[in-house]
């Protein structure tokens, strides 16, 4: 039997319709929007064309740095999560938990808010992510212990071979490696959750019959391939997107011009605040694992001459920069499409958490060049 039309039912329905009908803001923006379009397909069809040209060129930069090119990212992320994994299997991150459960009850936070970054200086930062989140909400981490966990990662080189690089780096410069490692990697992974603390409250320390064990069951051989299963499926899921969508946006930006009036301002900004101008800017933009490699290459081909301690005082700073969660398409894109969903975080505060942990790299590596300076 049909449900009689009451007058209510009627004027909802119409007053529905009638909105409909209406004409929203945004529309208008659609409308202004295609007008713009048209105009620039007909007028400037050369540059319209060439402004999509340029985000594809610079996009597919993203393709040869993780797929095609030299540096066989994409494999050495796969390998990263492979041997994070067959390291938890082995009972890594359970040793981890004991070790610095102390140091962080002192602090009073979660002690798996370092397990992220362990496994970043271990491996690559997209595949710690992908091991530490989980054990950051299987440990019951808080929502601030999630930030600070993100961010603290964010303070370890996004891949081992940074490290080995900037060893090499700082050798040809005449600088002992191992002071500046100890202070520039391992010493912040207790003040940043230190100093975060501050800012995010709601932590709390955690006993170790509070924690569960995170050492898996799996086989030998689930383990393994399993890994590197999901090392692949983070590269072509994950970071390949984001990565695309920053680098689109930075395509468009030189082809208008502005990107080097960005990257010379910045590279007399890190000269000033004692960071290698030319390797930082690589940093920040491109990748560690570049200007690692440039910087050796600056040293031994004498672009760059260390003999003095400003010269000195430079090359540190620019070696504890690289070991970060830098260049902006790791913070922006990467380090959210792979956290998002498996913390209890929205995605933008897992960008402003990663965000906030590149800006803290940024401001240490600056002071530690400082304080190194006066040593040289």
């Amino acid at each position: 039997m049909k449900e009689p039309i009451t007058e209510s039912k009627t004027a909802t329905k119409t007053e529905s319709e009638l909105q409909r009908q209406k004409w929203q803001p945004i529309e208008y923006v659609g409308l202004v929007l295609l007008i713009v379009i048209l105009a620039c397909v007909f007028f400037f069809d050369k540059e319209f064309s060439g402004m999509f040209d340029a985000m594809f060129t610079r996009a597919y930069k993203m393709f040869e740095f993780y797929l095609f090119g030299a540096s066989k990212l994409g494999a050495a992320i796969v390998v990263s999560v492979m041997t994070g994994r067959v390291l938890e299997r082995l009972g890594l991150t359970d040793a981890l938990m004991r070790l610095f459960l102390p140091v962080m009850k002192l602090i009073k936070v979660n002690a798996a808010v370092v397990v992220g970054v362990i496994y970043n200086i271990l491996g690559d930062v997209n595949a710690a992510g992908r091991i530490a989140g989980p054990v950051v909400m299987k440990a019951g981490c808080t929502k601030d212990e999630q930030k600070i966990a993100i961010a603290t990662m964010c303070n370890a080189p996004c891949s081992f071979s940074i490290i080995v690089l900037g060893i090499i780096a700082l050798s040809a410069a005449g600088i002992n490696p191992l002071p500046v490692m100890i202070v520039g990697i391992f010493l912040p992974i207790v003040l940043v959750p230190a100093l975060l603390k501050l800012f995010w409250r709601n932590t709390k320390a955690a006993d170790i019959k509070d924690l569960p064990r995170f050492t898996p069951n799996t086989s030998a051989m689930d383990t393994l391939f399993g890994s590197a299963r999901e090392g692949a499926q983070l590269v072509f899921l994950f970071i390949l997107p984001a990565g695309c969508v920053v680098f689109a946006l930075i395509g468009i930006m030189e082809y208008f011009g502005i990107w080097p009036v960005v990257t010379d301002v910045l590279g007399g900004f890190f000269s000033m605040i004692g960071i290698e101008p030319m390797t930082g800017v690589d940093t920040i933009m491109t990748a560690g694992t570049l200007a690692m490699k440039n910087l050796g290459t600056y040293l031994t081909d004498g672009t760059i001459i260390a003999t003095t301690a400003a010269v000195k005082k430079l090359i540190v700073g620019s070696f504890i920069l690289a070991n970060s969660a830098w260049p902006i398409q790791v913070p922006l894109g990467q380090i959210p499409a792979v956290w998002n969903g498996v913390v209890d975080l929205k995605n933008g505060e897992i960008m402003r958490a990663a965000l906030i942990g590149c800006f803290l790299r940024l401001v240490y590596a600056a002071v530690v060049a400082q304080i190194f300076g006066l040593f040289f």
